[in-house]
């Protein structure tokens, strides 16, 4: 399933409690559309200490949230941008329909 979103891409949320905040994702989940953005939609949780992390108590967990809700950041003006897709030399890239940058590298 194509997404306009990938890991490790800059967003901007444009809805919800965190609209207007930039940051990177982290996660993708396609199927169920949601994605998880660093240090956007924050919730505490109740750990158990387990074997690897020793430390339990209550931690805060980025949520995922629906992919709607946030747009890729356009590297040229750092606004947020709507995604379009080229074909190149055989590839489908993704670009900036801000600017017409491309996103993804050849």
């Amino acid at each position: 399933m194509k997404l306009h979103v990938k890991k490790g891409d800059e967003v901007m949320v444009i809805a919800g409690k965190d609209r207007g905040r930039k940051g990177k994702v982290l996660r993708v989940f396609a199927k169920k559309r949601k994605v998880v953005v660093e240090n956007i939609n924050v919730y505490k949780r109740h750990q158990k200490p387990t074997k690897e992390n020793q430390a339990g108590g209550i931690i805060d967990k980025p949520m995922p949230m629906a992919i709607s809700n946030v747009m890729l950041i356009d590297k040229g003006s750092g606004k947020a941008t709507r995604v379009g897709r080229r074909r190149i030399e055989g590839k489908w890239l993704r670009y900036s329909r801000r600017s017409g940058e491309l996103i993804d590298s050849k």
